[in-house]
């Protein structure tokens, strides 16, 4: 299928959520964002509301069945992250999405409070980057910090914070698309 979902919930990271939306259609891919709650409105971390495509418990309904060359795609923020952190049905989504060899992708701290989930046998020796602070939880589970933009190790991407949104999207479009794709939607963000 090749599809992206972002997945926002109240006081997600503007930047990276959009950012990360707007690349991903640009080079093509269907891509959509899912509120967690009941409601289509959410607020982002510095009070811009944004309209989700779908709400989660339609999403559930609505989308086929997730496969390996779907992304889950979870933007940092505060409370944001907390907030993905702490929806028990999300992060079983999200389990059941990467142990299905499915790619998962957090930027700023979602990959210290979201991706850490995933657990010490998912997570051990893989390399990753978050928001400065923010790495403990992936450290704790074994995983390797890395101070770059964006890393990719295996199925598994994560961006470091707000001023490297585009360097995260650009190397999920790597991912889902390949070389081509990425140097083309690259090329024209005049990057």
């Amino acid at each position: 299928m090749n599809h992206a979902y972002i997945f926002l919930a109240e006081g997600f990271e503007e930047i990276e959520a959009l950012a990360t939306l707007d690349v991903l259609r640009r080079a093509g891919i269907y891509a959509r964002t899912v509120s967690i709650s009941d409601s289509f409105q959410v607020c982002g971390s510095h009070g811009i509301q944004v309209e989700a495509d779908t709400v989660f418990n339609l999403f559930c309904v609505e989308e086929e069945e997730l496969d390996e060359s779907d992304i889950l795609i979870f933007p940092g923020g505060m409370p944001g992250s907390k907030n993905l952190a702490e929806d028990a049905e999300l992060i079983s989504l999200m389990k059941e999405h990467a142990e299905a060899d499915g790619l998962v992708a957090a930027i700023c701290a979602a990959p210290g409070l979201v991706l850490s989930q995933l657990g010490k046998d998912y997570l051990e020796g893989r390399n990753f980057t978050c928001y400065d602070g923010c790495e403990d939880g992936m450290l704790a589970q074994g995983a390797i910090l890395k101070r770059e933009p964006a890393v990719r190790d295996g199925r598994m991407i994560t961006g470091r914070g707000p001023a490297f949104a585009l360097d995260f999207a650009l190397e999920i479009v790597k991912a889902m698309r390949g070389e081509e794709a990425w140097s083309k939607v690259k090329s024209g963000l005049l990057l």
